[in-house]
């Protein structure tokens, strides 16, 4: 439910200019499930690795986190736990979008209170906005935060698209930092970018685009392969920032096999299936999902041994 806006001293800055999150890789990073809910060992140990590989930012609850079969406290708790675990050495982004605008201002409260650096919020998903509605949506949200806001743009799976003349409006307010792509339009993105280049910072949010985004002025990736390849994909923004734009496009093509692998079914059950095998989770899902096709499966393994994942 709606709520007065509330002060943290730590991001006072924030909200008077703009400010970069992170640049590089952010990992939306898989929960782990058992029977009891969250796996909070296996998660705290994932939190550390990915960490420990050189990841510069972890994404919680958003779509490879299942936070759509989270319950409410699951949510909350795993948003608070991954703050303290990181305990500040990387950037947390935690997920807390809805199609219910009030349901999203209050995980958005929980996230500012549990000390998260920056809430990522996705379009409304079923029923859906006019273009309008989405100024008014993410404009009431970047109002109450305390936290930097980034927009999360996947049309494929909410039904609606945020539209360049959007974001241009929306990039004038103060709370809003950036926006993770995931339309696979590069000529919306070209146009988006023409309005926003100098205010919002641009993230691909698939894993097949890093280098083509950042050559049109992203700052790097919210990234589903950073969570069993936390090292090589952050090596295709370290090249690309380094002036190896060749470099970088290599890694791209290289990954490119293990990228469509694991969104060969909906994510997150590829990767999920491949964190099981790499030994780091149970490979457990939440209905409406299911473990993937065993075919599928087999052959992600075989891309991953030839990458040197697995044995």
């Amino acid at each position: 439910m709606p709520f007065e806006k509330f002060t943290d001293p730590r991001v006072k800055e924030i909200q008077h200019t703009k400010k970069t999150i992170f640049k590089g890789i952010a990992t939306a990073l898989i929960t782990p499930f058992n029977e009891d809910g969250i796996n909070y060992d296996q998660f705290g140990k994932l939190i550390d690795w990915q960490i420990e590989s050189g990841i510069n930012g972890l994404v919680i609850a958003g779509t490879t986190g299942e936070a759509s079969t989270l319950t409410d406290d699951e949510h909350r708790d795993a948003i608070a736990y991954a703050v303290k675990r990181a305990n500040g050495r990387v950037p947390i982004i935690a997920g807390t979008g809805s199609n219910d605008t009030g349901y999203a201002l209050d995980l958005t409260r929980c996230a500012c209170e549990a000390g998260a650096d920056a809430v990522l919020v996705v379009t409304p998903y079923y029923n859906k906005a006019t273009q309008k509605g989405l100024v008014k949506m993410f404009t009431q949200i970047a109002d109450k935060s305390t936290a930097p806001v980034i927009l999360y743009n996947v049309p494929s799976r909410t039904g609606v698209n945020i539209e360049p003349d959007t974001y241009r409006i929306l990039a004038d307010h103060e709370n809003i930092v950036g926006i993770k792509e995931a339309n696979g339009n590069l000529s919306k993105i070209v146009e988006t970018m023409h309005y926003v280049h100098e205010k919002l910072d641009l993230y691909s949010g698939n894993d097949d685009q890093i280098v083509p985004l950042m050559s049109l002025g992203g700052v790097g990736a919210i990234s589903v392969l950073s969570n069993i390849m936390p090292r090589e994909t952050c090596e295709i923004c370290e090249r690309f920032f380094a002036g190896d734009v060749a470099g970088a496009a290599k890694l791209q093509y290289k990954y490119h096999s293990i990228i469509d692998a694991l969104f060969s079914e909906v994510n997150p059950i590829p990767v999920k299936a491949a964190m099981a095998k790499m030994g780091f989770c149970e490979n457990s899902l939440r209905l409406p999902l299911t473990e993937m096709d065993e075919a599928k499966a087999e052959k992600m393994y075989a891309i991953m041994r030839t990458h040197g994942l697995i044995g």
